[in-house]
Order: C-alpha cells, then sequence, then structure tokens
C-alpha cells in the first residue's frame, strides 16, 4: 500500500499529466482517431554506460540491473501518455496491461501498436474489449513454437499482418531517442521509489518541451 506522501506525489503527477493532454486538445494536437505505440527502454542507474562498461570490461553485478520504462505515446504528436517504472531486464508482456490501462485514463486510442514482445490474447482483449482500442497490430511471438495462433486476435494477425500500418510503430523509437538525446538516459536518482518519480517527470518534461516547440 502506498503511503500518503508517496500516493500525493502520485496524484500530483498523474494531474500533471491530465493537464498536458488538456493543452495538447486545446492546441488542436489530438487527432479525431489517434493512434498510439508501446514500446520499452532502458535508463541507466549509473552515469557510466553500459558500452563503455563492456568495452572496458569493467561490467559487474552491480551494473546488470536497470531502470526499465514502458510508455505508451501518440504515434503524431510523440506525446507520452503512460510510463510505468519496473526494474530491467525482465519479459515485456506482463507490462502492456498497466502501461495501455495508464494511458486509457487520457486519452482512447483508435489504434494501437506494439512489438512481438507485447504478444499475447489477453493483451489483444484488454485493449480491445475492454478499454475500446479499435484495433491492435502485434507482431506474432511464436516463443519458439510451431504451433498455429491461439486466440481470435492472434489469429487475425497470422492470417492477415497489416504491415504498412505497423511500420508506423518505429514512431515510439524515433521519441524514445529523441528523449535521451535532450535530457539524457542516465538517472540522478539512487533508490527505486525515487527513480519512478523521476522517470514521471523526464516524461512530463519530454512532453511539455514537445507542446512549447508545437505551441
Amino acid at each position: 500500500m502506498l503511503c500518503r506522501t508517496t500516493a500525493a506525489k502520485k496524484r500530483a503527477l498523474d494531474n500533471l499529466l491530465n493537464a498536458v493532454l488538456d493543452r495538447a486538445r486545446q492546441l488542436d494536437l489530438i487527432a479525431d482517431k489517434p493512434q498510439g505505440a508501446i514500446d520499452a527502454t532502458g535508463f541507466e542507474t549509473h552515469h557510466v554506460s553500459a558500452h563503455y562498461l563492456h568495452r572496458t570490461g569493467k561490467r559487474t553485478a552491480q551494473y546488470t540491473a536497470w531502470t526499465k520504462v514502458t510508455a505508451v505515446c501518440d504515434t503524431q504528436t510523440h506525446l507520452f501518455w503512460s510510463c510505468i517504472v519496473t526494474r530491467g531486464p525482465d519479459n515485456d508482456c506482463p507490462h502492456f496491461a498497466p502501461a495501455v490501462i495508464q494511458a486509457g485514463r487520457y486519452l482512447r486510442f483508435d489504434r494501437l501498436l506494439g512489438d512481438a514482445g507485447f504478444d499475447s490474447e489477453s493483451n489483444h482483449a484488454l485493449a480491445r474489449e475492454d478499454l475500446g482500442i479499435r484495433s491492435t497490430v502485434i507482431p506474432l511471438n511464436r516463443r519458439g513454437g510451431t504451433q498455429p495462433a491461439q486466440g481470435r486476435y492472434r489469429q487475425q494477425m497470422e492470417r492477415q499482418f497489416p504491415n504498412r500500418v505497423y511500420r508506423q510503430r518505429v514512431q515510439i523509437e524515433s521519441s524514445f531517442s529523441q528523449h535521451k538525446r535532450v535530457l539524457g538516459s542516465a538517472l540522478r536518482a539512487r533508490n527505486n521509489p525515487s527513480r519512478e518519480r523521476e522517470c514521471f517527470v523526464k516524461i512530463l518534461t519530454h512532453n511539455l518541451m514537445i507542446l512549447y516547440c508545437l505551441n
């Protein structure tokens, strides 16, 4: 259970994200049928890059874990509408539900794109049936097997996968790349609750910078 101080901070951050969406609507930046993309990225918990540690042979157990952010962005504006913070490396699939549910509090997407790491029938069903997303485009992840896809939505992906639409998923990778170039890929906080708040503030800052540029 969250303590009162932590819960209050989380509500404040949620309110700020909602205010960003309201401003985006006032500026007519949100399409009539917005398209979202979901992906995950890692942030370094030290100001020493993993690439440098690997090249110099200094990579130890101290540096093997990192802070992971799973987010949903609008592919048209590159605005982020969710931020789920966990510890990596781990499986992407379980983070689909909390990220999409959080985004759904602020914006209802018409279509959602995700890579094969998020493939599961339950994820398709959650997005389409519970959250009202018309279409989810996620390539099959057979996880080493050769059996036909199971489930109504996964079978749809197997029969006729919309490659042209799926190419737009790259927009969230562009968003993460832009974010790290401007705001950096390393976190200053030194404990997990503080890192979660720092990631959320970075996402908010990213959104505010986009609104400033588009205003």
